[in-house]
């Protein structure tokens, strides 16, 4: 869900994020600021500063022999192999630059990134969390380089859509994502859609739905034939977040979501447009649209229980294409949640990148980093990309694929081009994935009312001064 790994996540993406952050939970009530007492940190003068364009460095043959460290989280299938493949090509490239390679999973990276940052042999490259709690932070203490005039040199900001690129933006301050100077690049893209069963909507009768009407009747039609509404298990709590952004989408406005999810000053959640998206994940408890006990199921074992045709609808991420169209294969299909009057004109998903690739501000051999961000990123990477099965940040125009895969690219497209991309919720505070998660579990159950709900989330907002 950060979401940033957030690909595909390592292993599960929520069981991951359950136990990182709540490690990154402890290490918040320790500030991470230029003048923190952290081994290592930079000073507000000696803050990394822009670089001009021409001072980019942009052939690495002329670099000489350089050894560029690089730690990433690709370790799942896919991405292993996108990876290797191209750094093997980045070598095959430039044989003067050696790539020497620290993969870790999504866990033990953040674990240790901010020790390495901080150390005295910090990597040149690394895969850092777009959020506050790892991104921001690093931003306000210095530990990243700025990448403005590489993105100028090389022409990023073309080729990536704004909406990608802002996902790695944080000013100075490292409170506001979104705003400031870009600090990363990604490789991949990530949505949050709605996974469908082919053969239960057409032996219902039915097709895809394209309003929250259709998605309504659906729903009710399904409940009828004594067919599950919707798969989906809590036990791990980040697939409840999901829901909560999927009802959202529904009622909230597109620009207070985003400001929801961004920790943006005076967003609030105590609005007629956030109750209603909470009354409506209530009412599908009561009418029966979730399974029985889905407090107590894995979100790993909830969509693998889809992938065996146990459920109508799944809400789940783009990171699940492989695994779905392994279980399924031409019978599971995917969309974008639906509008209000069934056009495919700027659609609301809730998403973002996978860890972008940013560089230290210690690096010793920033051109390399450069050069190396701009291959791993480059339309012929992102062929690789695609070839083996990731979600591709800025997708190939040509061997696009005819399945699964081929679908949620076109989403992607559809949305960074001319919908609105919302961060996933827990981007907000530095406790907004426990206190959502929480408050999300306890309003299933029937814990605590609406709008007590809506008070837990609005107070953790407000102890964090509105995502500051």
């Amino acid at each position: 869900m950060f979401r940033n790994a957030r690909p595909g996540r390592v292993a599960s993406w929520g069981r991951v994020r359950a136990v990182v952050l709540a490690v990154v939970a402890v290490l918040a009530v320790v500030p991470l600021s230029a003048s923190s007492c952290v081994p290592g940190a930079r000073s507000a003068a000696a803050r990394p500063v822009d670089r001009a364009p021409h001072e980019v460095r942009t052939d690495p043959a002329a670099l000489g022999d350089v050894t560029l460290v690089v730690w990433d989280q690709e370790v799942r299938g896919g991405q292993e192999k996108q990876i290797t493949a191209l750094n093997e090509a980045f070598h095959r490239r430039y044989p003067n630059i050696t790539v020497r390679r620290v993969a870790r999973s999504f866990a033990d990276l953040r674990d240790t990134a901010r020790l390495a940052l901080t150390g005295d042999d910090p990597p040149d490259v690394l895969q850092v969390n777009n959020g506050r709690q790892d991104m921001g932070a690093f931003v306000r203490a210095g530990l990243l380089r700025p990448l403005t005039g590489e993105a100028a040199a090389y022409g990023w900001e073309s080729r990536f859509p704004q909406q990608v690129l802002q996902l790695c933006r944080y000013p100075d301050a490292g409170d506001l994502l979104g705003e400031g100077r870009l600090h990363g690049l990604p490789q991949t893209g990530e949505l949050v859609g709605i996974y469908y069963n082919r053969a239960i909507l057409a032996e219902l009768g039915l097709t895809p739905p394209r309003t929250w009407a259709e998605f309504d009747a659906a729903l009710a039609t399904a409940k009828r034939a004594g067919r599950l509404p919707i798969q989906f298990g809590n036990l791990d709590k980040s697939t409840g977040i999901h829901l909560l952004g999927l009802a959202l989408h529904r009622f909230v406005r597109p620009e207070d979501e985003t400001a929801l999810a961004t920790g943006r000053p005076g967003a609030s959640w105590s609005t007629p447009a956030t109750e209603a998206a909470a009354r409506l994940l209530v009412e599908w408890v009561d009418r029966g649209y979730l399974p029985e006990g889905f407090a107590g199921v894995h979100s790993d074992d909830s969509w693998a229980a889809f992938g065996r045709g146990e459920g109508l609808f799944h809400v789940g991420g783009s990171w699940l294409v492989p695994d779905l169209s392994a279980a399924m294969g031409d019978n599971v299909g995917f969309m974008l949640p639906p509008s209000s009057d069934g056009t495919t004109g700027r659609p609301v998903v809730t998403g973002g990148t996978g860890l972008p690739f940013a560089v230290s501000a210690r690096s010793r051999h920033p051109d390399a980093a450069a050069a190396y961000l701009d291959f791993i990123t480059s339309p012929e990477a992102m062929t690789v990309l695609a070839r083996t099965r990731n979600l591709p940040a800025t997708p190939p125009k040509a061997d696009r694929p005819a399945d699964l895969l081929g679908t949620v690219i076109t989403g992607w497209e559809n949305v960074t081009s001319s919908g609105v991309l919302v961060p996933y919720l827990d981007y907000a505070t530095n406790t907004a994935y426990e206190t959502i998660g929480d408050s999300v579990e306890r309003l299933l159950a029937k814990a605590i009312p609406v709008p007590m709900f809506l008070e837990a989330l609005q107070a953790d907002r407000d102890a964090d001064r509105g995502g500051r």
